[in-house]
């Protein structure tokens, strides 16, 4: 039994899930736009899919009645696909359904070369205040070996445009230890990114995660050594720029941190709506910690979530009367659900905290689970002696060891 006392910040994520091209090394629930597509074809999918998202949340909201959303994510995929009316509309959908705080931070993933300066500024005025692009790099040969559609020079392209639009939040993501990559690259790609004077950067090693192209037909990568060097002299190199490492992989100016990702980090409360989302909610009336996760591909999530009266399915054909929605037929449309168990919470806690570098007070474990810090006792103690973890009175930190070996920390817990 959980003891909520008060229940966890709430966010929603929202999931787009088309590309201009499925990327080699991506592993997230994204699919390529059909060589078909036209502007036509494109307004239509967008009209569709916002609809099934707004059915979607329709389904969520006896779950989160009343509570406040703190922070929207619109990842993907490339949101910056969407056409900004079908953005402009679903967000409104959004604020007459939700209370959501008028300090919220509402973040869109853009990738370059699907945006320009006129759309970016139709998204700002649609209430987007915060984008995250997908640079990777700005060196043209290492963006063509990782299947980019964009080179370096679109990429600054794109930062510029969006700053002349407006947005003054903005991350850059970049990635380092790519196929032949060279130390010298590296610290160029941070030195560029930098240069751009933008808020965040998100600093990540190319890993080759299973179902992948690059899983089953592996390029060359840099070594360990190398692979290490390269995130320890850029990390100098953003320290030194006014950039705190907030997160593994994550670093921020002054109060710039990401709201939405730092609710994650620290075991908050989130819907999910759109193909593969997952959502996770806390019930303080039943003293429940609940995941949800909807269908992945997204003809069958439209499929489930478009209504019976006349909408139009991915290919033009009207569902027939009877139809999933109209029947309440929630499998079509959730692909599982699970109640969270005492150690399946004190793992998934430790999973996103440990990511923290500056750690996390014991009452906050207190206050998201419902749960005393000795749930995770054992786990801890066992940290602190591989030198993984140090823990003073209340406070709980990942050592640099911890941070290196993050994998090796939370097995620990699980």
């Amino acid at each position: 039994m959980l003891n909520f006392t008060t229940l966890p910040p709430l966010s929603l994520y929202i999931h787009y899930p088309w590309c201009a091209q499925k990327c080699p090394y991506c592993d997230f629930n994204s699919h390529a736009v059909p060589c078909s597509s036209n502007q036509r074809n494109d307004q239509q999918r967008d009209e569709q899919y916002v609809t099934a998202l707004i059915n979607d949340l329709e389904q969520e909201l006896p779950d989160i009645w009343g509570r406040t959303i703190q922070s929207i994510f619109i990842g993907g995929g490339t949101p910056s696909l969407i056409q900004p009316e079908a953005m402009q509309h679903l967000l409104s959908q959004i604020h007459a359904r939700l209370k959501v705080s008028p300090m919220a931070e509402i973040t869109m993933e853009a990738n370059p070369g699907t945006v320009d300066q006129i759309k970016f500024a139709e998204f700002r005025s649609a209430g987007i205040n915060r984008l995250s692009m997908g640079i990777q790099s700005f060196d043209d040969q290492l963006l063509e070996k990782i299947g980019r559609i964009h080179n370096g020079q679109q990429a600054r392209q794109a930062i510029e445009r969006a700053q002349q639009a407006g947005f003054d939040n903005i991350n850059l993501d970049l990635m380092y230890a790519l196929p032949g990559q060279t130390l010298k690259s590296a610290i160029d790609d941070i030195q560029q990114a930098i240069a751009f004077e933008t808020t965040h950067l998100s600093h990540y090693q190319l890993t080759l995660e299973p179902n992948t192209l690059f899983a089953s037909q592996p390029p060359s990568l840099p070594d360990d050594d190398l692979s290490y060097e390269m995130q320890s002299q850029c990390q100098h190199l953003l320290a030194d720029a006014g950039f705190h490492h907030y997160e593994v992989s994550a670093y921020a100016r002054a109060d710039k941190q990401c709201a939405h990702n730092l609710n994650y980090w620290q075991f908050g409360d989130y819907l999910g709506i759109g193909a593969g989302a997952h959502g996770k909610i806390s019930d303080a009336a039943r003293q429940t910690i609940t995941r949800r996760w909807k269908v992945k591909h997204p003809q069958s999530y439209m499929n489930g979530f478009l209504s019976a009266e006349g909408s139009l399915s991915a290919e033009g054909s009207v569902l027939a009367e009877g139809s999933l929605l109209a029947q309440g037929s929630l499998s079509a449309m959730i692909g599982g659900e699970q109640q969270l168990s005492r150690h399946d919470i004190g793992f998934e806690f430790m999973l996103n905290a440990s990511r923290l570098t500056g750690g996390f007070d014991s009452e906050l474990f207190y206050r998201q689970t419902g749960l005393p810090i000795t749930q995770i006792e054992a786990g801890l103690k066992q940290a602190v002696e591989l030198g993984l973890i140090e823990w003073h009175l209340h406070h709980i930190k990942p050592t640099e060891r911890g941070l290196q070996y993050l994998n090796e920390l939370q097995a620990i817990f699980l």
